[in-house]
Order: C-alpha cells, then structure tokens, then sequence
C-alpha cells in the first residue's frame, strides 16, 4: 500500500478576520511554544538510549511530524488566504460573512447559521463552511426565499428567516 493520497479539493481562500487572527495565532503558538517542548521531549527520549522499544521517543516523533505537517499548511494557507472584513454591498442576500436564520418548511424547526471560510468552520456554533452544499445553495437568497437543499439528513426545504453581518 503506498503512502501516496490524492490531493484535496480546492477550497474557498475566504476568511474572516476573527479567523485569520486565529490561524496565525496557532500557528505562532505551534511554532514557538509546543515545537520547541516537543524536540526538547524528543531529544531527552532518544538519549535513553534503544530507540526500537522507546514508547516515549516513538510518540514523540509522531507529534513532531504532527505539529511539522500542520505548521506546514498554515504557512503555506495563510498568505493564500484572502481578508473579507466588510459587508457585502447588498445586506439583504446572504453572502459570506452572512448570519442566517432558517426554518424547515416541513417541521417548523429554526436553525441559524453563520457562513464562514473552510479553514474556520465549527458545527457547535454554528459555523459552515462556504464550499458546503447548504451555504451554496444559500448563496445570493433573500428574506422568505426558499431552497431545497439536500443535507446529511436527507433533503429539506428550507426558508430564509432572517440575514445579518457582523460590524
């Protein structure tokens, strides 16, 4: 079996400034903080001497490589990555940046939503991504518009409740 993986898609380079301010601050704290306990773990591990029964020197270099891959991403990530930090002209359609509230036409339930870029996405808040089918689907709506969209779910029909950005 080889080691070779396919490339990933092509994501949306979008983010928020709340979202960028936070890549860079992991990055800086991976690259500054955690790396350098890491090796310093890594280096007093090797130093017990028999590498091939050493738990702690064989976790220890999982995670460097752990820690090198993502600081890796983000340093080639962020510099790609483009700032939206205004409105859209037009506030009334949902565009990114755009919190949305919705309600199932079928079951009455009410969701909020708030479309973010891929690398800042977290389903707790309430956070999708702006390459996920919803937020396409959601993409230039108005107020008492509806969209079908099919979710993890099963499909579901969908209405536009409410659109607001952030100041």
């Amino acid at each position: 079996m080889s080691r070779w993986r396919p490339p990933p898609e092509k994501s949306t380079a979008l983010i928020t400034r709340q979202g960028h301010a936070r890549l860079k601050a992991e990055l800086d704290e991976l690259w500054r903080v955690r790396r350098p306990e890491v090796v310093a773990a890594l280096a007093a591990a090797a130093a017990e001497g028999d590498r091939s029964e050493n738990a702690e020197y064989s976790y220890r270099k999982k995670q460097l490589g752990e820690i090198d891959r993502r600081v890796r991403y983000l340093s080639k990530r962020l510099p790609a990555l483009r700032v939206v930090e205004q409105a859209p002209s037009d506030p009334g359609a949902v565009f990114f940046g755009a919190t949305i509230e919705l309600e199932n036409i079928d079951s009455g339930d009410i969701a909020r939503y708030r479309i973010v870029g891929p690398d800042e996405t977290d389903a707790a808040a309430g956070w999708i991504s702006i390459d996920s089918p919803l937020a396409r689907a959601l993409l230039k709506k108005r107020i008492d518009e509806e969209v079908a969209v099919q979710l993890p779910g099963g499909a579901a029909r969908l209405v536009v409740v409410d659109i607001g950005y952030d100041a």
